[in-house]
């Protein structure tokens, strides 16, 4: 039977940009498939008391060292998005839009791109559009599938039911059954694949 692991993400967490570009190729070492998870992080940190890390001044000036150095050690590209912070709202339904289609991948890589190596305003619709149409999807099609009803539901109850199992934040990633938070911790998502 093949291992999964679960993969909570929303696009506005560096931390989940950093275990998005690591995750696929610790799953192909370890005969596993991601279970991709598009979560609404802000609604999970006004339902847990959670918040951001820039709200508070000395741990974001740490975050951003260590961002840096982990992007360092993964060999990623890492710049910080200066129109941070940024509505996810609209860029989360798209990914649950288009979660089990041929575009979810392109879409997933665009966006994490666009926020976190390539950083676009993706609080302005054009720039989104734009970052949409160089991966092949008309943006007019991307806002007919956020407004459908299906499509909101679906963000809102992997965020609910992200909630109820614990998660207090992202990236979060179940594996067995255990839950990890953090993009510092797949060293353990990675023991916990071992046979």
């Amino acid at each position: 039977m093949t291992k999964s692991v679960e993969f909570l993400f929303d696009f506005g967490s560096p931390t989940s940009y950093l275990a998005y570009k690591q995750l696929p190729k610790i799953t192909a070492r370890h005969g596993a498939r991601i279970v991709w998870t598009p979560i609404l992080l802000g609604a999970v940190f006004k339902a847990t008391g959670n918040t951001s890390p820039v709200m508070v001044p000395a741990k974001a000036r740490y975050m951003n060292i260590d961002l840096t150095r982990f992007a360092k050690r993964y060999d990623v590209v890492l710049n910080f998005n200066t129109h941070f912070p940024v509505n996810t709202l609209p860029l989360m339904r798209g990914a649950a839009a288009y979660h089990g289609t041929d575009q979810f991948d392109l879409y997933v890589n665009a966006m994490f791109d666009a926020m976190w190596a390539h950083p676009r305003n993706l609080n302005d619709e054009s720039e989104i559009a734009h970052v949409l149409r160089d991966i092949g999807i008309d943006p007019a099609d991307f806002v007919a599938r956020i407004e459908r009803s299906d499509v909101k539901e679906k963000l809102r109850a992997n965020t609910d039911s992200a909630v109820a199992r614990g998660v207090f934040g992202a990236p979060t990633f179940f594996v067995n059954g255990e839950m990890f938070f953090g993009q510092d911790r797949l060293d353990f998502v990675v023991e916990e694949l071992l046979p």
